[in-house]
């Protein structure tokens, strides 16, 4: 590295850290947010709850968007909550943040609650709970110029075809020195690290010994890449779009995580269960506030507004031109052939509503925990050595850490209709590789791949 490149990531790292330290007071909203969330009357008495003042983390992506929804429509103050968002720099921070109490409650990745409970390699051990999700898709993977010149091309072009995509793969990667080998995303065990391996797994490309994963905060995603710090990263917008839009030459879309596992969960409302014991009626409070922002968000009419809001300095600080593909549904995938690759789908982002396209029992939103999911990044989690075994109470674990029973609670008592079952089958065409998923059978699921961390080693006779 020169010094040039040098002085660039340094920048990208100190940029990082300012983002940390930076915070909104709900209560003193910017000048440029309307005067809407005080003219709100709330229907909960402050003073009805236990801990109506909280600390709520969110990072500078996309996924912000139902917190800056629940600030600026007066949906805290509307349920008896006092607000105050915390800026994080990197979705470590968003966790731990929750776990060392400097948080009362944090979006976290799918991944990071489950694998708290299971003490997978890369997790802090502690008693995370999650009674929703924020949203499902929103993310994507990125690779870079040289990818693109040696051949490959944005998922949907190979028409399924995941040979022929592995072909070109392994083609890149193997005129490529040990060093240069190397993938990021933006947490250890967790659902994006776990994408990034299923999908070059089933290509027959071993992740865990033929290229490094390492993890980088979403802020330093493009600048690392055009430094040639890695070749490829998997993260939330709007940094795979500011990759081609905001940085031409950069990198390109390879693919959605929606491709990757259609109806995936992308982020949970991470609490710590103590939060939950102590203080039950504020916590019912704001699990009502988020699923309303969730709400409003998944309306078509308000999305171009969504993205507006969360372009602030104050929320993503990114031009709408980047919040905006991913938020309204005309995603850019870019290349660099000059021809158009705008892809046009509301579920490129879902915070409420599921379009009929996505297999879903009858009741399921967005917003809706399967404790089943939860069973699949366990499976995730023990294919790749994280754990040594699949945990043998893994539904205890995910009933503990997924709050399914208490969201339906809550829910009804906003009108909103749940599924009764808290499982269900994951069927072959949501996967890119084709392959179901049980939750009654996780580990028959989990032998099933030849590629995994404890497969038995072939031994020849010579």
């Amino acid at each position: 590295m020169n010094r040039r490149d040098f002085l660039i990531s340094a920048s990208a790292s100190a940029t990082g850290a300012v983002l940390s330290a930076c915070a909104i007071d709900a209560n003193r909203a910017p000048k440029q947010f309307s005067a809407a969330a005080p003219a709100i009357e709330p229907v909960v008495k402050p003073e009805s709850l236990e801990k109506p003042n909280l600390t709520i983390g969110y990072v500078p992506v996309n996924d912000c968007a139902p917190f800056a929804i629940a600030w600026e429509k007066g949906l805290f103050r509307k349920y008896g909550l006092n607000v105050k968002l915390s800026r994080e720099a990197s979705w470590a921070t968003s966790r731990d943040g929750i776990i060392f109490g400097r948080l009362d409650a944090s979006p976290v990745v799918s991944g990071a609650v489950t694998n708290a409970r299971i003490g997978a390699e890369g997790a802090r051990h502690a008693p995370l709970c999650a009674a929703m999700t924020i949203h499902r898709h929103g993310n994507a993977l990125t690779m870079n110029r040289a990818m693109w010149e040696a051949g490959l091309r944005p998922w949907h072009e190979y028409n399924g075809d995941l040979a022929r995509f592995g072909q070109d793969f392994r083609r890149y990667f193997d005129h490529l020195p040990a060093e240069k080998r190397v993938l990021a995303v933006v947490l250890s065990s967790a659902i994006y690290e776990y994408f990034v391996r299923y999908l070059i797994a089933a290509t027959g490309v071993d992740p865990a010994r033929e290229f490094r994963i390492i993890i980088i905060p979403p802020p330093q995603m493009v600048t690392n890449v055009r430094i040639g710090a890695m070749q490829a990263y998997m993260v939330a917008e709007p940094w795979n779009t500011r990759a081609i839009t905001g940085n031409e030459g950069v990198g390109f879309t390879f693919a959605q995580g929606r491709e990757i596992w259609s109806g995936h969960p992308d982020r949970l409302l991470g609490v710590m269960e103590s939060f939950i014991q102590e203080n039950p009626k504020t916590y019912r409070s704001l699990v009502k506030a988020m699923i309303e922002a969730c709400q409003y968000c998944s309306k078509p009419q308000n999305r171009e507004e969504v993205a507006k809001i969360i372009s602030q300095r104050s929320f993503t600080g990114a031009k709408p031109k980047f919040t905006r593909p991913a938020i309204v549904g005309d995603y850019n995938y870019g290349g660099f052939d000059g021809k158009s690759r705008v892809v046009s789908s509301i579920d490129t982002t879902l915070f409420f509503d599921i379009p009929s396209d996505i297999p879903e029992p009858t009741g399921a939103h967005s917003t809706f925990l399967w404790k089943s999911q939860s069973i699949w990044l366990m499976t995730q989690a023990a294919r790749w050595g994280q754990i040594k075994t699949f945990p043998k109470n893994a539904e205890a674990l995910a009933s503990k850490a997924w709050k399914t029973d208490l969201y339906r609670s809550i829910a009804a008592e906003m009108g909103i209709s749940c599924p009764q079952d808290d499982y269900k089958v994951e069927p072959a065409e949501v996967f890119i590789d084709k392959k179901p998923f049980d939750p009654s059978d996780p580990v028959g699921y989990l032998n099933s791949f030849e590629i995994r961390a404890d497969r038995p080693t072939p031994i020849f006779m010579s």
